[in-house]
């Protein structure tokens, strides 16, 4: 395995992949049989969702095992404290550190009932994503230093956040607890992440900061999306949505488009690479991945 850290201070850019763990076996085939696709690209990490509240922990750790160990593919794993108590994090904190899997993202996670549900800790669990990150860093049992952790930031600001400038604020105390790479909430408007960049180096911040890339696979499930995560749809993006409203393989044709020309613009800006939500498909991923040539601008897997 090979820590995040040393991933992106790499030259080139760095381009990574996120899964979700699928609930049937029919799922998980189809899942694996999209990544056979994916590993074509090199990618140089991928990584699981763990699921609402909690609730594909199993699954997500029987995936990442897998990919792991079978496809020989460097992971770093979601880890959510929502429904969970210090114990079960802990728990699954050393499975990874046993299995030797370096690198985790840290997050408070959603509620079952969605992002903008009250959120409350578990009674014996943390209070923040904040305290996971310290938790993993400092350790226990022999694993004191060797996670790599990532966490989430919000260019259009986290829907449960006081504000702006409270959630710029709280990214740096998650920086300043030992975090070492920012990951960011889909967005479809690049101003915003140039404004979201511009606003953390200000705090003092360096760590690298990824823009998370949605590719477009219907009008419907973006719109959905959007709402959850309190991303803003453009105008024109809403124009181009509404034509193809009633047509999901124009859709997908529609978000390559829009997510290679959203790309496009970030590389000129100089990001440190891409992290796509592939939704467990491959051919938008795959499709943007050669429009920019990106085999030609990415960092090596190994």
């Amino acid at each position: 395995m090979t820590k995040l850290r040393d991933i992106y201070a790499r030259d080139g850019l760095t381009f990574s992949i996120e899964f979700f763990p699928p609930k049937t076996d029919e799922g998980m085939d189809n899942l694996f049989n999209e990544v056979q696709e994916l590993k074509k690209l090199d990618p140089a990490f991928v990584s699981v969702t763990y699921g609402a509240g909690g609730s594909t922990e199993g699954k997500t750790l029987q995936v990442v095992k897998r990919l792991h160990f079978a496809e020989k593919l460097e992971v770093m794993c979601h880890l959510t404290i929502v429904n969970q108590s210090v114990k079960q994090s802990k728990e699954v904190l050393g499975e990874l550190w046993g299995c030797e899997i370096e690198n985790v993202i840290a997050l408070a996670g959603d509620p079952p009932e969605g992002p903008t549900a009250p959120w409350k800790a578990h009674p014996d669990g943390y209070r923040n994503s904040r305290e996971l990150v310290e938790a993993a860093k400092r350790g226990q049992h022999g694993w004191y230093d060797f996670f790599s952790i990532a966490v989430a930031g919000f260019p259009e600001v986290h829907p449960r956040a006081e504000s702006r400038e409270s959630d710029l604020h709280y990214l740096k105390e998650k920086i300043d607890a030992g975090a070492e790479v920012i990951i960011t909430q889909l967005f479809f408007d690049n101003e915003d992440y140039y404004r979201y960049v511009e606003d953390v180096r200000a705090l003092g911040v360096t760590v690298p900061i990824v823009p998370g890339m949605l590719p477009i696979q219907s009008a419907a499930q973006c719109r959905r999306f959007a709402a959850m995560c309190g991303a803003k749809i453009p105008p024109r993006l809403d124009e181009l949505l509404t034509s193809v409203e009633d047509d999901d393989e124009a859709a997908v044709e529609m978000g390559i488009e829009y997510c290679t020309e959203q790309c496009r613009g970030l590389l000129e800006f100089g990001v440190p690479g891409f992290h796509f939500y592939s939704l467990n498909k491959s051919r938008s991923v795959t499709a943007v991945y050669e429009n920019l040539n990106l085999g030609a601008l990415t960092k090596a897997a190994a």
